[in-house]
């Protein structure tokens, strides 16, 4: 769920901010942003700086997903050879099926990897670099899934497409060439609301997810935290752009405390082991550790991650930006250790 403005950001800031030796970095970046005793990442605070942003365009449906689609060519992850790529339709859902060169044809382990913008934007090409990055490090089999979106959708109708995926990912194993005993459920943002949800509501499937790994998850939709204050404005993702996007998610208002829609207040109990990896400077980032915290009560292996000096769409960047490289590094070396477990 990127910020209203991310496609604002020219190729030359990105590329700027990612080759820049670190005092020139300092030098446009300007003063350190320290907020709680926590310094923004300077390639992070330059991009924007060097991007121009205007901080006060409303943008239109169309517009929010236009950009999300083009962050997926130029904040893109580093090429990797080898992937292939396949449509697939996972019970009626479209769904594009990566594979990396050392992905085993039978008995793979594989991520259903639900994409952010909200439930409202984002899809398949704004998300690809990410998965097909996944795909070659992992020697996994990667399920992106394109669910249907507000405001043409309303919940349930993307959640729905998000829990049959699943299920169909699950019921092709065969055909997939994947372990059904290894199949994990992964998303940023909106997506990690998917999969903590997905996660919750298979727990008790004959083939439950194996791991959920939530990058920056949106969690809790009936209220705002400490962090929706402090990071209101200038860091990428801002607390209007999420009211707007509940406002376009929701038919009711009411619906916010379901637990489909914010998983934070469901039943959490014998779901799978996590990882929850939130952005120090992000809207986000208190219900992700509030989640990291319930799951831990319950009795859920859990791994907590801060990216300290990262802004909320930072596996996105993690192409670009070498702290958030440092995050996408450790979250496919935790479902390395996942899919090697006995299941």
């Amino acid at each position: 769920m990127i910020h209203h403005l991310i496609n604002r950001l020219s190729r030359r800031a990105v590329r700027l901010a990612a080759s820049l030796p670190m005092p020139v970095l300092r030098l446009i970046a300007g003063a350190p942003v320290v907020i709680e005793g926590k310094t923004l990442d300077s390639q992070a605070q330059a991009m924007l700086r060097l991007a121009g942003v205007d901080t006060g365009k409303e943008e239109t449906v169309q517009e929010t997903r236009d950009g999300f689609d083009a962050q997926g060519d130029w904040l893109a992850h580093a090429s990797a050879p080898g992937v292939t790529e396949q449509a697939w339709h996972a019970g009626g859902v479209p769904c594009a099926v990566f594979r990396g060169p050392d992905c085993p044809a039978h008995g793979a382990p594989a991520v259903v990897f639900y994409h952010g913008g909200g439930h409202v934007a984002g899809s398949i090409a704004s998300h690809r670099p990410v998965a097909r990055q996944l795909a070659a490090e992992l020697g996994a089999v990667i399920v992106l899934v394109a669910h249907r979106m507000a405001p043409e959708h309303k919940f349930p109708a993307g959640i729905t497409d998000c829990l049959t995926a699943y299920d169909a990912v699950i019921a092709a194993a065969g055909e997939l060439g994947l372990d059904p005993a290894r199949v994990a459920v992964a998303g940023d943002s909106a997506g990690g609301n998917a999969a903590a949800v997905v996660a919750q509501q298979r727990k008790e499937a004959p083939h439950p997810p194996c791991y959920q790994m939530l990058w920056s998850p949106w969690l809790d939709m009936s209220r705002e935290t400490k962090s929706f204050e402090l990071f209101a404005e200038g860091f990428f993702l801002e607390r209007e752009k999420i009211r707007w996007y509940t406002a376009h998610y929701l038919e009711h208002p009411e619906q916010a405390t379901d637990p489909m829609v914010s998983p934070l207040l469901g039943d959490v109990r014998d779901t799978c082991p996590a990882a929850v990896m939130v952005a120090g400077f992000d809207p986000l980032r208190d219900e992700g550790l509030a989640y990291a915290e319930a799951l831990r009560k319950a009795g859920v292996e859990t791994e907590q991650i801060v990216l300290e000096g990262m802004v909320h769409p930072w596996v996105n960047l993690a192409g670009k930006i070498h702290g958030a490289r440092a995050g996408f590094d450790q979250a496919v070396a935790i479902l390395h250790d996942a899919f090697e477990r006995p299941h």
